[in-house]
Parts: structure tokens; C-alpha cells; sequence
């Protein structure tokens, strides 16, 4: 008998039946974008034989001036329609079913085009919209129900209309982009008659027999957001015009609270979701940082939702359900929440991937094949980019056998996991821990490969990685200077004042590191929610209450050579996050440093290239997080003996510990050895 037996169990929606209570949430991969069809088509279907019960798609618009980005994909022609249903029935041949996203954007809409309930820029974008008269707004309602219509002859079983996130629909329920004094603004009934009327009218365009998805805000994150009256309220009107499911959306785009990063709790949301359960007749759908089944099981069996939303989870496992199902959840791969390959990519126009699972979006190009001629395969370093490598030559029928000498696997890895904040990794590393025994990689632990344990092997893969580089300040007897890696390894203890030289990744997550109390506030959401300010929305309107972040652990300064302020090579999507946490611990932050000297009596810099301004940071310890330098003694130990490695990962590029990259590089060097 399976142990998930909420998760599992079938949903009647009447004219259909979900097989569970899984549904894979709405992600813009760009795939569309490509005019690939194949390659959108067999993402797609992929997922849909991992077993999920049902799919949506990435937002796709239902005109011009409603896309995310000019030249964003929608079902604007017949030749549109007809490549859709090249996706609609791989998904249907695989016994899926999969529902259509439709996204206007507004006044988030990346282009000199968009409109909006009123003429009110949004933060997010450089474009001020263009506020729709009652010609414009009932173009609006009839575009999206003809995208509607389109999409169920494309073969789609359903379609998702978005209306959460701060895009157009949400911009019309609050008065902070809702400023018209007509029937379409002013009071609350008003203000939410353009969704309403939307159901409405696809309800209409598409039949009966046809899902309906509603994505509805349940908490704003923004000033002048919804109230929960409002939300309720909004919730019936919607079931009443034909909704069949209401699905949670959390936050708009421009909210400054986290609500999908790796820092944000497990189900950090369901409570919101849980409080509209009883209200309204038809199936809720929770959502946001859900990505085990252990844990969506429990968010249905206490009662928060009808159906679990996850999205980036089937990113890093299409098979998720399926090896939940059969009793395998300890093979799926984790989603870490990281954005590195989603959305940072999605933001920045690439195609979506997955810094754990790179085949994410490149089903068709990256393929584990059986090898034609197995082979024997040693893979030297269990870090990130070893640990890949050796899974997909095994997967693909090598022996491969791995070399690492600490006593554990992880390398750069083990470093993460210690951040607050970034706990998921831990679960990355047991997953590789799992796999590596399922594929049958032969582990060797605590042992230094050299060129003679090497050389009966067919193929040798250098995944050695990095070490700390010295950046060559000038260091005076009596001076703590520390290494990061010394650091986050626990092996040193760190005074009450520290500076960090250097303000890359490592620099920020060695400064929260050393804020932070532990256990960190993602591993507790009364915490967590009382450090961002996250009020119930019956209380405080939009869900906003001022934070009270925990008092720092200790003083710590954050140094940068270059000018300008630090933190502005982090990551597209999260970088405001870390920022935001570390100003609120007091963290001092500066730019444009010389590093002089480092003494007992702290770090001596000074300023800009004239070297201005000699200031003393009085600290007991200072920690070097200057960049990396590539372990390649073996490697060259190797060509020495007239053996041709492969190198990758850190041994290759010395590179801001780059999971992404080094799990991506080594599994496309697995998939073709």
C-alpha cells in the first residue's frame, strides 16, 4: 500500500478524472519561443510519463500587447494551432494530460505596447502602459477567450487564465494600479469584474467539458493589496462564472518578499491556501515550495489544499510521481530552489533549465544512450561535476569507478549546504549519495588517485576542483586571516567582528554564514515570516507587517575591489534577496577597496585608485573569499605519463563554486564517452 495515499488518489472534476492530486504549475522555459516543436513536445511528454496528473504550460499570450516580451508565443494562426497539437498529442500518446497557460502580462509586459487598467509604471519595467478606454478592455476579454477556444482545438484539456503575480488581471482587483473611476475601477465589485467577466466568457468559448483554471493571489505581498474579504469574495464570483479548480498564486513579481527561493520555508504558503478551504465548492490547488512527496502528502492530509502545484520540481524530475508511486522517493532528484537554470535563465531569455537534472528543456539534444562499447571509467573527485559524470556513464552501461579523497562525497557542495538558507542542499548531496549506489558506481572514499591507480582504466575523468586563492595581502604577526573554505568547514572559530574580502557569491553567503543564527529562519516559518514581515491578509492588507529580523550573530564588513555597490554579479532573480538579508542584519557593505595590510588590530584599505582615505576596520578575523584556483596537479601528472584526461568542472575553470555548470559539463561528458 502506497504511504501517499492523499497524494495519489484520483480527483473528479466531472467531466474528468485526475489520476492524483499533482499538478505540475505553469513555467516559461522559452521552449516555445524556439519554434522547436519537438523539442516543446517531448518536454512535455516526458513529464506526462513521469505520471503527473496534470500540466500546465508556460504562459503563453493572448495577443500582442498581452506577451511578456515582444515576439512572446501564443496561437495567434492556424500554423500555431496545429504545432500545439503536436505537443497535445505526444502528451495525450504518453496518457497525460496537460492544460494551456494564458498569460497577459499588462503593465509587466516588456514592451512599448502594454496596457494597463491606468497609466502607472511598473518597477520591474521601463515601459509606462498605455490605460485601456472600454473599446481596449473588451478587446482584452475577447482575445483571451478566443486564446481559450484555440487552445482546446489545439487539443489542450484545459486552460489555466492567469490572474496572480501582479500580471494584468490582478492589476485591475487593487487600487495600487487601479486608479479608473469607471465600471471597471473604484469599488471592490468593479475592480473585479474584468476577471470575473474573463471566466466568464471563456467558460463560454470553451464548453463545459473543458478544465477551467483560475490562478488567483491569494496573498499580495504589496501595499494596497487585496484584502481576505476581497479574496474570498473574488474566490465565489469565479467558481460562480466557471471556474473548475482555483489555483494559488503568492506575491506579485515585484513584491519585495521571497516567495519561491531556496531561503523561503517548505510549503510556506499552504496556510494561505488552507484559509479559502470550505469557502468555495470547487477543488483548491496549493502552491510554492513544495517538492517532496513527503511533503505535499502532509499538505493534503492536514486539510490545506485539494491538490499540491509544484513546478521547478519537474524540472529536476520528470519521473517525480511516478517514483513516488512505486516507492522510490528517495531517487528523486531534489529541487533546491536555487533559480540558477530556471528562472534566472528565464529572465535573461535562455531556455530554461535545471542546475540539478541539465536535461531539463534539452530532452531531445542531451540523451543517455547505452554505450555502444562499455568501458571502464575512472571519475577522480566526488564533487559536483565528478558526481554527474560518473552517474550518466553509468546510467549509460560504463563501470565507472569513483575516486575522492575526503572521507565523504559532495566537494564544493558540503561548503553550501552550511549556508542558512540553503539547507535543500543537504538533500542534494543524499540524493547523489542514493544514485551513486543505484547505478553501481564503485565508491572510493579517502584515497589520493594518482597516475598509477589510474592507468588501467580506459577513460580518466579530472574532476579534482578548486582551492582557495591567496589574494597576496600583506599579513603582519598576530593577524586571524581564514580562508572561507577554513571557515564553512567549521575548522576555525570567528571573532565577534569580521570583515570578508571579497563580495561574489562566496563573500555574500560566508556574510550571512556569519550573521545568521542556526537553526536559520527557513527551517522555521513563524521566524521566517516574522524576518520578512508576512502577515495573515485578514489582518494586515496584502499579507504586510513590518519585519523584525533576529539581531546579527556578529559585525561583519563586506569588501569589494571593485567600485560600485557589491552584490551585483549574483544571481538575476535571487541577488535581491541576499542583499535585502544582509542590510537588515547590518551588514557594512563598500566598493572601490585597497587592501593594504592586515594586522592584530584588524584589515588596513583604502580608497579608489589615488588609494585615499586609509581606514583601519577594526575586527578579529578576516576571511578570504577572492576567488579560486583550479586543482589541476593531476591532470598534469597525467599528460606527463602520456595520458589523456578529461578535465572538468572546477579542475577545468576556477569559477565561484558553479554547480550549474560543473553538473551540466559532467553530464554531457557522461552522455558521450
Amino acid at each position: 500500500m502506497t504511504r501517499y495515499t492523499h497524494l495519489l488518489a484520483p480527483l473528479d472534476l466531472g467531466h474528468v478524472t485526475l489520476p492524483n492530486r499533482v499538478l505540475m504549475g505553469s513555467m516559461h522555459t522559452n521552449l516555445e519561443e524556439t519554434r522547436d516543436w519537438n523539442r516543446v513536445a517531448e518536454f512535455y511528454a516526458a513529464r506526462a510519463r513521469g505520471g503527473v496528473g496534470l500540466m500546465v504550460t508556460g504562459g503563453l499570450a493572448p495577443n500582442r500587447e498581452g506577451g511578456v516580451f515582444p515576439g512572446a508565443a501564443g496561437l495567434f494562426t492556424p500554423t500555431d494551432i496545429a504545432n500545439h497539437r503536436m505537443v497535445t498529442d505526444r502528451v495525450h500518446d504518453a496518457g497525460g494530460r496537460i492544460a494551456m497557460q494564458i498569460l497577459h502580462a499588462g503593465r509587466y509586459a516588456y514592451g512599448p505596447e502594454c496596457v494597463a487598467p491606468s497609466a502607472i509604471k511598473s518597477p520591474i519595467s521601463p515601459f509606462e502602459p498605455r490605460e485601456l478606454d472600454e473599446a481596449g478592455i473588451e478587446k482584452q476579454i475577447a482575445d483571451i477567450a478566443t486564446a481559450a477556444s484555440r487552445a482546446r482545438e489545439a487539443g489542450y484539456d484545459g486552460v489555466e487564465v492567469m490572474g496572480s503575480e501582479g500580471y494584468f488581471l490582478n492589476q485591475f482587483l487593487v487600487t495600487r494600479t487601479n486608479r479608473r473611476t469607471d465600471r471597471w475601477g473604484g469599488s471592490y465589485e468593479n475592480r473585479m469584474r474584468l476577471p470575473v467577466e474573463v471566466v466568464a466568457r471563456v467558460r463560454a468559448a470553451v464548453g463545459s467539458d473543458f478544465i477551467l483554471i483560475y490562478r488567483l493571489s491569494m496573498i499580495d505581498l504589496i501595499p494596497e493589496g487585496s484584502t481576505w474579504d476581497e479574496v474570498v469574495t473574488l474566490a465565489r464570483a469565479v467558481e460562480a462564472a466557471g471556474a473548475s479548480i482555483l489555483n494559488t498564486g503568492i506575491g506579485w513579481h515585484e513584491a519585495r518578499i521571497p516567495t519561491i527561493a531556496t531561503s523561503v520555508p517548505r510549503a510556506a504558503f499552504a496556510w494561505v491556501t488552507k484559509k479559502l478551504m470550505g469557502q468555495v465548492s470547487i477543488p483548491l490547488v496549493t502552491s510554492n515550495r513544495i517538492n517532496t512527496p513527503e511533503i505535499a502528502e502532509r499538505v493534503l492530509a492536514e486539510g490545506s489544499a485539494d491538490m499540491v502545484s509544484m513546478a521547478r520540481p519537474f524540472l529536476a524530475d520528470p519521473d517525480f510521481v511516478r517514483k513516488a508511486a512505486e516507492g522510490r522517493p528517495q531517487e528523486i532528484a531534489p529541487c533546491i530552489a536555487c533559480n540558477q537554470a530556471c528562472l534566472d535563465h528565464t529572465f535573461s531569455g535562455k531556455i530554461s533549465s535545471c542546475l540539478v537534472n541539465p536535461r531539463a528543456g534539452h530532452e531531445t539534444e542531451l540523451v543517455l544512450e547505452p554505450a555502444a562499447a562499455p568501458r571502464r571509467v575512472a571519475v577522480v573527485g566526488a564533487g559536483p561535476a565528478g558526481m554527474a559524470c560518473a552517474l550518466a556513464a553509468a546510467e549509460r552501461g560504463h563501470a565507472v569507478t569513483l575516486f575522492e579523497r575526503a572521507e565523504r562525497i559532495g566537494g564544493q557542495l558540503n561548503l553550501a549546504r552550511r549556508i542558512p538558507g540553503k539547507e535543500e542542499f543537504d538533500g542534494l548531496v543524499e540524493w547523489f549519495a542514493t544514485m551513486l549506489a543505484v547505478r553501481n558506481v564503485t565508491l572510493q572514499l579517502s584515497v589520493e588517485a594518482d597516475a598509477d591507480l589510474l592507468s588501467g582504466f580506459d577513460v580518466v575523468v579530472v574532476a579534482t576542483g578548486v582551492r582557495p586563492r591567496d589574494p597576496g595581502i600583506p599579513t603582519l604577526a598576530g593577524a586571524q586571516v581564514h580562508s572561507y573554505a577554513d571557515v564553512l568547514s567549521g575548522r576555525v572559530t570567528i571573532g565577534a567582528r569580521a570583515a570578508i574580502v571579497g563580495a561574489g557569491g562566496i563573500g555574500f553567503d560566508v556574510a550571512e554564514y556569519l550573521v545568521e543564527r542556526v537553526p536559520g529562519p527557513a527551517l522555521s516559518l513563524d521566524a521566517w515570516r516574522a524576518e520578512w514581515g508576512v502577515a495573515d491578509p485578514s489582518d494586515r492588507r496584502g499579507g504586510l507587517a513590518d519585519p523584525h529580523p533576529e539581531p546579527p550573530v556578529r559585525t561583519v564588513t563586506l569588501l569589494q575591489r571593485k567600485p560600485g555597490k557589491p552584490g551585483r554579479t549574483l544571481g538575476k532573480t535571487t541577488g535581491w534577496i541576499h542583499r535585502a538579508t544582509l542590510a537588515a542584519k547590518g551588514v557594512t557593505m563598500l566598493g572601490g577597496v585597497n587592501y593594504e595590510r592586515i594586522d592584530a588590530s584588524g584589515l588596513h584599505v583604502s580608497f579608489g585608485p589615488e588609494r585615499e582615505r586609509p581606514t583601519l576596520i577594526e575586527v578579529e578575523s578576516v576571511i578570504l573569499c577572492a576567488g579560486q584556483e583550479s586543482e589541476r596537479g593531476l591532470a598534469e601528472a597525467l599528460r606527463a605519463r602520456g595520458m589523456e584526461p578529461h578535465v572538468i568542472g572546477g579542475a577545468e575553470i576556477a569559477a565561484e563554486l558553479d554547480a550549474k555548470r560543473a553538473i551540466d559539463q559532467g553530464t554531457r561528458l557522461g552522455a558521450r564517452l
